[in-house]
């Protein structure tokens, strides 16, 4: 192994709260239980944690702006942005909605 990816493990290691040596043998052992697991299936389970971790981060977003236009709306002040959040909020809901569908239609990586 290079420097370069000794230091990809090293920060894959602290990244997990673990030691480069625990890190690695977890990863072996679960790539040796995993071992009829496609490519496939992997980038799907990759896809699927990846759009959730963005719809989290939207969600959060949104949050943040509802809790502005809220306190706006509460200090009788105008809150012109409202129409945009909403939408946000209803463009958030589809991907979610659309995201749960997949995974009810089995669209999903093999556990």
């Amino acid at each position: 192994m290079n420097d370069d990816e000794y230091q990809l493990l090293v920060r894959a290691a602290a990244a997990c709260h673990m030691s480069v040596a625990s890190y690695l043998a977890r990863a072996a052992l679960k790539a040796a239980r995993n071992l009829d697991r496609t490519a496939a299936e992997i980038a799907g389970e990759r896809e699927m944690l990846h759009e959730l971790f963005a719809l989290r981060t939207a969600l959060n977003r949104i949050g943040n702006n509802l809790n502005q236009v809220a306190a706006a709306l509460n200090s009788d002040e105008p809150a012109p942005q409202a129409k945009a959040v909403l939408a946000g909020v209803d463009r958030i809901s589809l991907r979610v909605d659309a995201f749960v569908q997949r995974y009810l239609d089995g669209v999903r990586p093999a556990a």
